[in-house]
């Protein structure tokens, strides 16, 4: 018996697909949906939970304000969605920079907190005190990222005070490679350093931007890999870094425009220039690339205000944001500095599932 024609099938399979579709995009207008994205829209002051398909925003942190408070994140640079948790690292604003509520901040904007938050906003952890520059017990100078270990202690990027600590849930530096205060490139010394990441061995791989190089430390702090190219592959700001599932390190080279992965020997296996696109301003600089499981690469072109996805072949498949246009209405960035889809965080120290308050 024929139960269906080849034309009524098709026009069935259709209908189908799109209420598949539509359940789909419904579901990631919930907090916390995986393929959701968390981006750290820096010079808004915010971190935003973003439904890539509906581009409707779904849950924010931070209320504007430029002034470090319970309820304000300034110019965060890192965000990370810890089970239904949020850890941003709020850096601070430069002196000079513009923000979406502040005209300028002439003398700086501090923040110098890395915070986790829950869903209602309440900060249930902290370390770093709101506006404080330091180098002392609970103090920090323009931490850039902050990461969850196994151990459920925090890997800090304390990029002012050349350093990269461990700290646990009281508070204490339980291990730090880079010498507080002291910029250099010689042993246990790092020059702005602008992220630090677990890697499966137990090693540190670290961005250290000024250096412009990436390291690989042991806990013992013996460098054992390292990327420096010579001047015919010059890396200049190295942002970010992270090693991949084949063993090949994908390093945002931030003053150079571009996105590179290279292989255990320092060879180029994949390069995205961001400055090249209709509409680009010529030096975007962009912060953060992460590789997702589909083998695409999410990418935070900070000063073209857009976050992008692009394919292994370099075309782009999703972005955020209108190129080259500052804002924070609907389709609007103010230099996003970083961008993670929950739930796929491959080649970066991968968000355990809890965390608690110990006070």
């Amino acid at each position: 018996m024929k139960l269906f024609s080849r034309t009524t099938l098709w026009v069935w399979l259709a209908a189908f697909a799109f209420a598949a579709s539509t359940l789909a995009s419904a579901q990631g207008d919930h907090f916390n949906t995986p393929g959701n994205i968390l981006i750290s829209d820096q010079f808004s002051n915010r971190i935003v939970e973003l439904n890539p398909v509906t581009g409707k925003i779904v849950w924010s942190f931070g209320d504007g304000s430029s002034t470090a408070s319970p309820t304000s994140i300034v110019a965060p640079n890192d965000a990370q969605r810890v089970g239904e948790l949020t850890l941003i690292a709020g850096t601070g604003a430069p002196a000079g920079t513009s923000t979406i509520y502040e005209a300028n901040c002439s003398n700086g904007c501090a923040d110098n907190r890395v915070i986790v938050v829950n869903k209602a906003g309440m900060i249930v952890w902290q370390y770093g005190q709101a506006g404080v520059t330091g180098a002392g017990p609970n103090q920090l100078n323009t931490p850039v990222q902050a990461t969850v270990l196994p151990s459920k202690n925090i890997l800090i990027t304390d990029q002012g005070n050349s350093r990269i600590i461990e700290v646990n849930h009281q508070r204490k530096i339980v291990w730090q490679y880079g010498t507080t205060g002291l910029s250099g490139n010689g042993p246990n010394q790092l020059n702005n350093p602008n992220s630090a990441e677990l890697l499966e061995n137990g090693n540190i791989l670290i961005a250290d931007e000024n250096n412009n190089r990436v390291i690989e430390v042991t806990r013992d702090k013996r460098i054992v890999w390292r990327y420096d190219p010579n001047n015919a592959n010059l890396l200049s700001g190295a942002a970010f870094a992270s090693r991949l599932c084949n063993g090949h390190t994908l390093i945002t080279d931030s003053n150079n425009n571009r996105v590179i992965e290279v292989d255990a020997k320092g060879h180029v296996t994949f390069t995205f220039a961001t400055n090249t696109r209709a509409g680009s301003m010529s030096t975007p600089l962009p912060t953060r690339a992460m590789r997702m499981c589909n083998g695409n690469t999410l990418i935070s072109d900070q000063y073209n205000n857009q976050v992008l996805e692009v394919d292994s072949t370099g075309k782009i498949v999703l972005s955020y944001g209108t190129i080259n246009v500052v804002g924070h209405g609907p389709n609007q960035l103010n230099a996003p500095y970083d961008a993670k889809e929950i739930g796929d965080y491959v080649g970066i120290t991968p968000p355990f599932g809890s965390f608690y308050d110990p006070e």
